[in-house]
């Protein structure tokens, strides 16, 4: 049976890649929690058959399990993929995942999938097709979804709504939970020359129910500009892990992932990321007690 805890931790967790399997279950210190790319796993009838899957039944018996969709193209102006939604369900019904995500942007375009999550206008037109999706994944999975911030690389003139506050009343309309990936925060910030630090305060908090950090690649765009390519092949950069205690500071403790999906290291070094991301939150908690015996 997969794991009873039906919610995650606030504690780190780490990207499953299964070179880690064996690593993880003789030492998973000190990960909490789990995450998988959904897809991996919806190839066959109610989520039977394979050695992927049969370690994957393994590890939900010890781990909570996030599930993170990456192909339902959320932000598309076509139908969702009913076919795509049945397999999902399938998936999180006999997996019972501790959480279920997807990503603000879209995929797929005349029955063609691209291998990337693309970006959308912020406007009301946009506002009122995602919101519609989100109330079909909602309901056809029985469960509150995530929705994650994503990494941007250009702005649309029609925009009308600011990336958080567009976030924002997505979450108010659908009641759906936030993901917020610092690291896309912070690629979004260099690469249109925005404040993360502004970005920050005006999302909206209290809807997250998970925080992401992952590395980038720094290149430059046709002007020298700095541009950075959320390639995750690489471990947290410092400025992210700044920006993450600032998070943490008005947020308080969330489950806390360490994503790596290219170069993947030895699990012994991305253990060492996943132990940083744990005193980040003891750090934050204990300012957070020291402000609390101060004012009281």
């Amino acid at each position: 049976m997969p794991h009873s805890t039906r919610t995650l931790p606030d504690a780190p967790g780490v990207g499953y890649k299964p070179q880690h399997f064996t690593a993880l279950l003789d030492d998973p210190a000190p990960v909490a929690w789990l995450e998988i790319h959904a897809e991996n796993y919806m190839g066959g009838p109610g989520g039977l058959g394979g050695r992927p899957l049969a370690q994957l039944r393994a590890l939900a018996e010890r781990f909570p399990i996030s599930a993170h969709g990456v192909g339902l193209s959320i932000g598309g102006p076509a139908p969702l993929d009913r076919d795509h939604l049945d397999r999902l369900s399938d998936l999180l019904g006999w997996l019972a995942p501790a959480s279920f995500s997807e990503h603000l942007a879209w995929s797929t375009h005349d029955g063609a999938y691209f291998n990337d999550l693309l970006p959308l206008p912020y406007t009301a037109a946009t506002l009122a097709c995602v919101c519609d999706h989100i109330d079909q994944v909602q309901d056809h999975l029985g469960r509150r979804m995530l929705l994650e911030n994503p990494s941007s690389y250009l702005a649309f003139e029609q925009s009308t709504w600011s990336e958080p506050e567009f976030l924002s009343e997505i979450a108010h309309r659908t009641g759906c939970g936030l993901l917020l990936d610092v690291n896309n925060v912070f690629v979004s910030a260099t690469n249109l020359d925005f404040s993360a630090q502004d970005y920050i305060a005006s999302f909206a908090l209290a809807e997250v129910g998970e925080i992401h950090l992952a590395g980038h690649a720094k290149d430059s765009d046709d002007h020298g500009a700095p541009l950075l390519i959320d390639d995750h092949g690489s471990p947290v950069a410092d400025p992210v892990w700044a920006l993450l205690d600032l998070v943490l500071d008005s947020a308080g403790p969330r489950p806390l992932l360490i994503e790596r999906d290219n170069d993947v290291p030895p699990w012994a070094d991305l253990a060492v990321e996943a132990a940083r991301a744990g005193a980040a939150l003891a750090r934050a908690e204990e300012r957070t007690s020291t402000a609390e015996r101060i004012l009281a």
